[in-house]
């Protein structure tokens, strides 16, 4: 179970838990997490999934001819297909170690955290996705620059969609490392080397194309086997949500408080910042964005969010079933408890609780599988990253900012792809870096900065006919800087990290102070721009809204 020091501890790990895979399992209690001896099942089945996604890889290379391709699989992906892939790049391996572990110490609080995390969805639906796809072509900054000068307003939008990709990155590779290096017995380097490898080759060759199939393929694992989990442990209480409820109240130390809410709202501030940072953040993430430009129209991405949302919300609640089960399953047995001691030390940690529980119901085989699901989950979220990343050197800086537009699309490719590879060595450099650290505000300022430098512009952009260059780029490097400045300065890395004695700014979360200096930034240097630059953005104003509202001419998005 949680100790009272980690959950002192939560806000900062809270938004770790389900926004990126294994940030939690990267946490303090990982740090101590020994090597275990090698999980062979779980290695087989790795293989099995490592072997078929390589083979999807080839059939994706020969699919792969243009910068659409690259990018967006050449607009061909349905609504269906695109809501799966979403909902693989947003349930995490956190989403299944994280809240179950979550639930099992914390109860309905853990339910409250999913929902909040789960409002950020009809944002996305209502106001983003038609536009989005409407108006985009490979990056959300095509949008933000639509009618705005576009060197100053593509780099500003490229240096921090790359900001969010490599604190993703480096949560991404130090809890893949952390994790099989528990699940699977093998070393933490190795780890991340086959990690970053593996990502290299199938964003390298094959792309958007090969990054979708991935990501739906892992959905589909973890919808298969958290479902499997969930109802074989549902089963030992006869299907009875009452009956689970009152045995799980009986042995578990809160008692009757296990489905009150508790601790995660104790702090208001902290609760509504953290509230703010996982519901803006969402739709401000740059890998999540991109893919609303791989269907083929409006309508397929609208049908994608609620694809996406549909499944899951179905996650979300296999997710609370199966920590209320590990209260009796895994809680009242000893062999899952360091030297046989029923309420001491989980044995890998709290987070391991979803593993263990699908030991206790299915044996190895479960287990394997899960664990092996687990690392499949790694490789497909940092594909999406290093796309994202990827995308914004090459589409956004190198095409649009150094050639002018200029660039043809091979040399365009080609950067691309060895941006990817570079990415992938940081990734790993950065991954063997940090190690030891306490990732959770990695977690947190990348949400930070995702909703207080891109989404206010990029809302701003498609609803707001005032919006000038100059607010654009002044309100977009406040929201960064102060969002960075914050985290920082908070005790999730003033004290926890660099060692001193009390937090300069007192929470954890930046999004409720951040994101407000980004717009209010953002609307004083647009009304205060008088200059003939900014009358003619705004003029332009009605020329994207006709192209937002209709999708007139979004096949041809490159000229602008």
């Amino acid at each position: 179970m949680m100790n009272a020091r980690s959950l002192s501890r939560s806000a900062a790990g809270l938004l770790a838990l389900a926004a990126s895979p294994l940030v939690l399992a990267a946490g303090p209690a990982m740090d101590a997490a020994e090597k275990q001896p090698l999980n062979l099942h779980a290695i087989g089945m790795f293989f099995v999934f490592v072997l078929m996604t390589l083979g999807i890889t080839y059939w994706a290379a020969s699919r792969t001819k243009s910068t659409a391709d690259f990018y967006t699989a050449g607009g061909g992906i349905t609504g269906f297909q695109n809501g799966l892939a979403i909902a693989g790049d947003y349930m995490s391996a956190a989403t299944l170690l994280g809240l179950t572990a979550m639930m099992y110490a914390q109860g309905v609080d853990a339910y409250i955290y999913m929902l909040s995390f789960f409002v950020g969805w009809p944002i996305i639906l209502f106001l983003m996705a038609e536009r989005l796809r409407n108006l985009g072509k490979f990056t959300f900054a095509d949008i933000t620059a639509y009618r705005l000068d576009q060197g100053k307003v593509r780099t500003m939008a490229a240096v921090s969609s790359l900001t969010v990709v490599c604190f993703y990155l480096v949560a991404q590779m130090v809890g893949a490392g952390q994790l099989i290096k528990l699940l699977f017995g093998l070393d933490y380097n190795i780890a991340l080397v086959v990690v970053g490898a593996l990502m290299m080759v199938y964003v390298t060759f094959g792309g958007m194309v090969a990054t979708t199939w991935v990501q739906i393929i892992k959905a589909c694992m973890l919808l298969i086997g958290g479902t499997a989990v969930g109802v074989l442990a549902f089963s030992q209480f006869g299907f009875s949500f009452d009956e689970l409820t009152n045995r799980a109240m009986e042995v578990h130390k809160l008692g009757q408080k296990l489905l009150n809410p508790g601790s995660l709202l104790a702090d208001p501030v902290t609760a509504i910042s953290l509230g703010l940072g996982l519901m803006f953040g969402t739709a401000g993430l740059p890998h999540i964005l991109m893919r609303f430009f791989t269907v083929t129209d409006a309508k397929e991405a609208r049908k994608s969010v609620l694809y996406a949302s549909g499944i899951v919300a179905y996650f979300f609640n296999v997710i609370a079933i199966m920590g209320l089960c590990a209260i009796i399953i895994v809680g009242q047995n000893p062999q899952f408890f360091e030297g046989g001691v029923i309420g001491g030390k989980v044995i890998g940690g709290g987070n391991m609780i979803a593993m263990h529980l699908a030991n206790a119901v299915g044996g190895n085989l479960l287990l394997g599988f899960l664990s092996a699901v687990a690392f499949a989950t790694i490789l497909a979220v940092v594909a999406g990253l290093a796309l994202a990343g990827a995308s914004a050197i090459s589409h956004d800086i190198y095409s649009r900012v150094i050639m002018k537009g200029k660039a043809d699309e091979a040399t365009e490719l080609r950067v691309s792809k060895f941006a990817t590879i570079g990415l992938g060595v940081v990734a790993v450099l950065l991954g063997m870096a940090f190690e030891k650290m306490n990732i959770a505000f990695m977690v947190a300022l990348a949400f930070g900065v995702a909703a207080s430098a891109n989404f206010p512009v990029l809302i701003l952009s498609m609803y707001w006919k005032g919006l000038t260059t100059k607010g654009a780029l002044v309100g977009g490097y406040s929201g960064l800087v102060s969002a960075v400045l914050f985290v920082l300065l908070s005790k999730s890395v003033w004290v926890d990290v660099l060692g001193n004695a009390s937090a300069i700014f007192p929470y954890t979360q930046p999004a409720l102070f951040s994101m407000p200096i980004a717009f209010f930034m953002t609307w004083l240097f647009s009304t205060l721009d008088k200059s003939k630059a900014a009358e003619a953005e705004k003029e332009a104003f009605e020329d994207q809204y006709v192209r937002a509202q209709t999708g007139v001419g979004a096949a041809t998005a490159s000229s602008h």
